[in-house]
C-alpha cells in the first residue's frame, strides 16, 4: 500500500506543479502569485464579521468558536477544504484572531521528514493554532506522527540509530490544527477523522462577489461607480483571490488614464486589454472552445490531439482550463472525448446547428 501512495503522490504532484506553472502566468489564476503576498494580506478580514460570503460556514464556525471559548478550552482541530482562492487560508487566520491565539503557518510540501514536524510540534504553546495548508500533500511519516499529535497531544521522539535507538514520549500542550485542503479526497481516513469540525468552502455568488470587490475597493482606496463592481464580479470566476486580482489590474489601468472614478465601461476595457471576457474567459480558455468548435466540429476530441491543437501540455489543459468550463457549462466530458456545449457555441457567436466550415447543417442530435 504504502508503495502505491508513494505512486500516486508523484504522479498527482508532478500534475500540480504543471498546473500551478501555467497557473502563475493567468490573470484568471486561482493560485496565488508572487507579487501578491502583501496585497492579499491588506485585503483580509480579520474577525467572521468582516468575512463576505460562506454564511451557512461563517454561522457553524461562530457557534464552534464560541463554545470553545465559553468553555475555556482549545476548540477541536478544523479542516478547511474548497477549491483555491476561496478563503481557507483567511479563515484560517480569523480563527487565531478570534481565539486570541498565535498561529504558527506551514504547508504539507514544506514538511519534508516526520522531524520537522515534531519540531514544530514540539513548540507549540497552549491553545496555540497551527494551519498546514495543502495537508494532504503531507509525507505518509509525517501523517502518522500527526495522528497521535491530534488525538493525543504527544510526539515519541526516536534517540540514536539502530538497536540502540529508543522512543522518548513528549507531552504536547492542547492546541488546534487548522488543516486546508484543495483535494479532500486525497486525505486519509483516519487523518480526516481526527478533524471535529469540517467546512467546505463554496465558490461565491456574483452578488456576494460585488459585495467583496467593493469592500476591497474601499482599503485599496479605489472609487467605484456603478456597476463596477458588478462588472468584475461577472469576470471573476466565483472566486475572491481572481476579483481582487482583476481590481488592482483596473486600479492600474485607473491610475494610468488619470481616472478619479471607475465605472463599468473603464472594467470592461482594462480586462479587455488582459483579453478577459464577460464571462471570465481568458485566452486560453478561448483557444481551446475555439479548437473543439472549429477544428473538431463541436467535439467528441480527445485530450491530447486537443491539447496539441492549442500548443499545451494535456495536464495544463486538464487541470487548468476545463474545471471552470465544465463547471460553467461550456464543456462537457464524455466517454469519448470533450463537446463543446450549446453555450459555447454561442459564446463564440456561432450557430450550433450550422458547419462553422462551411455553414452546412449539422446533425447535433447525438452530442447534446
Amino acid at each position: 500500500m504504502a508503495a502505491t501512495r508513494s505512486s500516486d503522490d508523484g504522479i498527482d504532484s508532478g500534475r500540480d506543479n504543471a498546473g500551478a506553472r501555467e497557473e502563475s502566468l493567468r490573470m484568471v489564476s486561482s493560485a496565488p502569485m508572487g507579487d501578491e503576498p502583501v496585497s492579499d494580506e491588506e485585503l483580509r478580514p480579520h474577525a467572521l464579521d468582516g468575512f463576505i460570503g460562506q454564511p451557512r460556514l461563517k454561522a457553524q464556525l461562530q457557534l464552534f468558536l464560541d463554545a470553545a471559548r465559553k468553555r475555556d478550552v482549545p476548540p477541536d482541530h478544523i479542516l478547511l477544504a474548497g477549491p483555491p482562492g476561496l478563503g481557507k487560508t483567511t479563515l484560517a487566520m480569523i480563527v487565531a484572531n478570534e481565539l486570541g491565539v498565535p498561529i504558527r503557518v506551514t504547508s504539507g510540501p514544506a514538511i519534508l521528514h516526520a522531524g520537522d514536524l515534531a519540531s514544530i510540534l514540539s513548540s507549540l504553546d497552549t491553545g496555540e493554532v497551527l494551519f498546514i495548508d495543502e495537508i494532504h500533500r503531507l509525507p505518509r511519516a509525517a501523517e502518522e506522527l500527526l495522528y497521535i499529535a491530534m488525538e493525543d497531544f504527544r510526539v515519541d521522539v526516536m534517540v540514536g540509530k539502530g538497536p540502540g535507538a529508543s522512543s522518548i514520549p513528549l507531552t504536547l500542550p492542547r492546541f488546534t490544527v487548522v488543516g486546508a485542503t484543495t483535494r479532500e479526497g486525497m486525505l486519509p481516513a483516519p487523518l480526516r477523522a481526527r478533524f471535529g469540525f469540517t467546512a467546505h468552502l463554496d465558490f461565491y455568488p456574483h452578488d456576494e462577489l460585488e459585495r467583496l470587490v467593493e469592500r476591497s475597493a474601499g482599503v485599496l482606496g479605489i472609487t467605484l461607480g456603478p456597476g463596477a463592481a458588478a462588472e468584475l464580479a461577472l469576470r471573476s470566476r466565483g472566486t475572491p483571490r481572481i476579483a481582487n486580482r482583476l481590481l488592482r489590474r483596473v486600479r492600474d489601468w485607473a491610475i494610468v488614464h488619470d481616472l478619479g472614478v471607475i465605472g463599468q465601461k473603464d472594467v470592461h476595457d482594462a480586462l479587455a486589454l488582459y483579453q478577459i471576457d464577460s464571462e471570465g474567459l481568458d485566452r486560453l480558455d478561448i483557444a481551446v472552445l475555439k479548437a473543439i468548435v472549429t477544428s473538431f466540429q463541436g467535439g467528441p476530441v480527445g485530450l491530447n490531439n486537443l491539447a496539441a491543437m492549442v500548443g499545451e501540455e494535456a495536464e495544463t489543459v486538464e487541470t487548468v482550463c476545463e474545471p471552470y468550463l465544465v463547471r460553467e457549462g461550456f464543456l462537457v466530458r464524455t466517454p469519448k472525448g470533450r463537446v463543446a456545449t450549446r453555450r459555447a457555441w454561442t459564446h463564440l457567436g456561432l450557430d450550433p446547428d450550422m458547419d462553422p466550415a462551411d455553414g452546412a447543417e449539422r446533425d447535433v442530435s447525438k452530442l447534446f
